[in-house]
């Protein structure tokens, strides 16, 4: 079994067995990396699988040295970022044509909607991130997104 096959093994009911629920107050300690998803590893985090949230889910997300977080679209639900450690650079848009580049200590926001491929800009330190969506299913709703397709007026 790969890594990645490895990490994303983790069950919906191993998911929700870490999290500590106090009545009205969950916790989630330290967790480990547990999932996989698109070249970006996870630490289990909060979200309707873990905390029975309905609305937000939110997680620490580490992209590899020199890995790509492929291009995709999140559909109708909004991404924040603060990014803790190393440099990131995201192309979006239509065609991913526009590029942003941001660093330890930026927050970035994504609007639903908007195609974006990420990468980790060094290829010797990770980048690491809190992400939270507003989207408790973490992961159901985000689409993949083709480039070439875009450029050609296909989106």
């Amino acid at each position: 079994m790969s890594e990645s096959e490895q990490l994303s093994s983790i069950s919906e009911d191993e998911l929700k067995e870490l999290a500590e629920d106090g009545g009205g107050i969950s916790v989630l300690r330290a967790s480990e990396t547990c999932r996989g998803w698109n070249g970006i590893r996870y630490k289990a985090g909060l979200s309707g699988k873990t905390v029975g949230a309905k609305e937000l889910s939110m997680n620490v997300a580490t992209i590899p040295p020199g890995a790509v977080a492929f291009a995709h679209i999140h559909v109708d639900f909004e991404v924040m970022l603060y990014i803790l450690r190393g440099r990131v650079r995201h192309e979006y848009g239509t065609g991913l044509r526009k590029v942003i580049e941001s660093e330890a200590g930026d927050f970035i926001f994504i609007e639903p909607g908007v195609p974006h491929e990420v990468f980790n800009m060094s290829d010797t330190e990770p980048v690491v991130a809190v992400v939270a969506r507003s989207d408790a299913s973490e992961w159901e709703n985000i689409v993949s997104y083709d480039r070439s397709s875009a450029e050609e007026g296909r989106t």
